[in-house]
């Protein structure tokens, strides 16, 4: 599993602030809102909607939220109209690819703040394709490292994963995106505790950030594009061995 999302699971068990919880909420129900808007309101005939609640499960995000979600994205005047997809991409320190994917209102606005981020963060924006080409997109679902890996390979295979791999603390089952579902759904049904499950863009090579003021810049930059408003995913190349990882995290 690539550093980015060792981090994220760190940052996972640290906990949120009410403040950051609230931010992660509205853009939990934008994505909804969105999602409904663009497929309907049945979860089951639309894969952005399924995901997107399970997001806000995962968020412990009430289910009135969720629901007001999704009626306002299916409503007659769906407030989720102004809204659009965009994506950007650019070089992190160390020369580490970032693919950043955001919902807005206003590209001129978003698209500035990223810049910027970017620029301070001692990193550049990047043309579109730069570094897409580095990325894949596939669903990972994330098991406790204590399950029985036998059971637990059996139950992604019944579901239709490619592949269960571990790094010893947790174990990551990679399908294609149009099985993630079925694939959560398989390992639950055997018993097995899902601790998250999300469409990803998996990088195809990774960077490794030995040195820790290296791993410190590239988090910044990850940090602080994760916290503006319009970013729904970021996703990058890095990896950071354990020790690193470990002393940055204090």
């Amino acid at each position: 599993m690539a550093g980015h999302s060792k981090w994220a699971q760190i940052k996972r068990k640290k906990g949120a602030t009410d403040a950051k919880r609230g931010q992660l909420f509205s853009k939990l129900a934008r994505a909804i809102i969105v999602a409904a808007r663009d497929g309907g309101p049945d979860p089951a005939g639309n894969l952005a909607l399924q995901n997107a609640i399970e997001k806000a499960k995962e968020a412990s995000m009430p289910k009135d939220n969720i629901e007001r979600a999704i009626a306002r994205g299916a409503g007659p005047s769906a407030d989720g109209a102004s809204y659009e997809t965009v994506t950007y991409e650019g070089y992190g320190p160390a020369g580490v690819a970032v693919y950043v994917e955001a919902l807005t209102d206003n590209r001129n606005r978003t698209a500035a703040e990223i810049r910027h981020i970017f620029s301070k963060s001692d990193g550049n924006l990047a043309e579109a394709g730069a570094v897409a080409w580095l990325f894949e997109r596939r669903g990972i679902v994330l098991v406790d490292g204590d399950t029985d890996e036998d059971e637990l390979t059996l139950a992604a295979a019944e579901g239709g994963a490619d592949d269960v791999s571990t790094d010893g603390s947790s174990y990551t089952v990679v399908s294609a995106p149009e099985d993630m579902a079925a694939v959560r759904d398989a390992i639950q049904a055997a018993g097995i505790d899902v601790q998250s499950a999300d469409l990803t863009m998996v990088p195809k090579t990774t960077v490794e950030l030995a040195d820790e003021s290296d791993a410190k810049k590239v988090l910044r930059l990850i940090d602080a594009l994760e916290e503006n408003d319009d970013v729904q995913d970021v996703h990058a190349n890095f990896d950071i061995p354990e020790r690193v990882l470990e002393a940055v995290a204090t």
